[in-house]
């Protein structure tokens, strides 16, 4: 009965409209009372949720990504991409270039709606202009900015860190995430090429030496942001906070000194949205710390096992059912939150049969990666119609291909481990 009381005032309070943060607030104050534990001790965990050092990676990171994304750096990503696809005048290069760009952003950006923001204001108008449907250009955009929840720098690989109490360090996520997120990009390709053979679309164009010169030198300003926050870790230089603030500093100087497109003036906003993102992603992971407080008093992970093992004992069936869980969940709750309350029901089960924490982010990550390009809550799906101009309609229409595809590339992050443990265990780090 504790566990009900917790979980239906949770599930009422998201169907009456209450934000989600103080959704979980309210549903752990519900079960602290229902169980008979002080209130104090429930505020005091709201506290302790946000109180780790390890929290600074969020804002760092957060305000790198934005000024990157704003700052010019996302449309010399895609003329580079441009560069690289051009000279092979593949028929359908524009969408090979529009994955490819989100790829190299991805790596940047850390955000896989400032990804598709960015990107798709680029190439959508591009790819329509030379002769692309502007519902397949849309599709394009909207799943290839998956790629950026699970290269590195990813925020929500942060949050799930921060989800398992710290226990799976976030470089050793950023490392796992980087094959998985490769295999969906070339994935994403291999199906462009095929739409685009089948649909006769135009083939890309190379450039003229010079300017493919000029944009490439461009480009390695942005592409050095990699170099710093991954080989600066893993050389042992600075930690992933310090990664995220010297990302900053970098991202600052590269948009402001050697771009200069972005003016001063539109600086203070730019944080002011950053502050806005990081206070509520904080909120969340200080209400969910709550919750997860109350449900390991109500022993819920403990009985969730129970209760998957007696469905089934076979991993890979269970696998499967799990997928199918969050998928759902992915569609209907956003992502962050999604992290904060699936990772402690499900981590206790999930090392019961024996799968890796880190094998099991990717999962996760995945799972509600696609479920942000699927209504009734893709945030990934509304963004990516509003730049390209189309309705939710015409897009669902036409996107299961991709779906396809996604799927196909969740099976094989499943049920191949290595996909996401074979880096991290060459780098040493598990």
């Amino acid at each position: 009965m504790d566990i009900f009381v917790l979980l239906a005032t949770m599930f009422a309070c998201f169907v009456i409209g209450v934000p989600i943060a103080y959704s979980l607030a309210l549903a752990a104050i519900a079960g602290a009372f229902w169980i008979g534990i002080p209130l104090e001790a429930v505020m005091l965990k709201i506290s302790d949720g946000v109180s780790k050092v390890s929290m600074l990676t969020i804002p760092f990171f957060v305000l790198a990504g934005a000024i990157m994304a704003e700052g010019g750096m996302a449309r010399r990503m895609v003329a580079f991409a441009d560069v690289l696809v051009g000279f092979t005048g593949v028929r359908g290069g524009l969408s090979v270039v529009n994955v490819l760009a989100t790829t190299f952003l991805s790596g940047i950006s850390g955000s896989a709606v400032a990804d598709t923001s960015a990107v798709g204001s680029v190439m959508i108008p591009q790819m329509v202009k030379s002769g692309f449907p502007r519902v397949y250009s849309t599709n394009v955009t909207i799943t290839a900015s998956v790629q950026a929840l699970l290269v590195p720098p990813s925020h929500n690989a942060v949050i799930y860190s921060l989800a398992t109490g710290g226990s799976i360090s976030i470089i050793t996520l950023f490392m796992a995430g980087v094959v998985p997120g490769l295999v969906l990009g070339f994935s994403l390709i291999v199906l462009c090429l095929v739409i685009a053979y089948r649909d006769r679309h135009p083939r890309g164009v190379s450039m003229p030496m010079r300017e493919a010169a000029k944009v490439t030198v461009e480009a390695i300003w942005g592409l050095v942001t990699l170099v710093i926050i991954l080989g600066g870790i893993l050389a042992g230089i600075f930690t992933a906070i310090e990664a995220g603030a010297v990302a900053c500093l970098w991202a600052f100087f590269v948009t402001m000194f050697v771009y200069r497109d972005y003016r001063w003036r539109d600086l203070p906003a730019l944080v002011h949205r950053t502050l806005r993102t990081v206070a509520m992603v904080m909120t969340l992971i200080a209400c969910a710390s709550s919750v997860g407080y109350v449900m390991a008093l109500t022993q819920m992970p403990a009985k969730i096992t129970a209760f998957f093992l007696s469905i089934t004992g076979d991993k890979h069936i269970f696998l499967f059912l799990i997928n199918i869980l969050l998928l759902i969940m992915g569609c209907l709750v956003d992502m962050a939150p999604s992290i904060l309350i699936a990772t402690p029901i499900l981590m206790p089960v999930m090392l019961s049969f024996g799968v890796d924490p880190v094998h099991f982010g990717m999962i996760m990550m995945l799972n509600l990666g696609i479920g942000l390009c699927h209504p009734p809550v893709g945030a990934i799906l509304f963004v990516g119609c509003a730049v390209g101009n189309v309705t939710i309609e015409e897009v669902m229409r036409r996107i299961w291909p991709f779906y396809g595809v996604m799927f196909l590339v969740l099976m094989l992050v499943t049920y191949l481990p290595d996909l996401s443990l074979w880096l991290p265990r060459l780098l040493g780090l598990t």
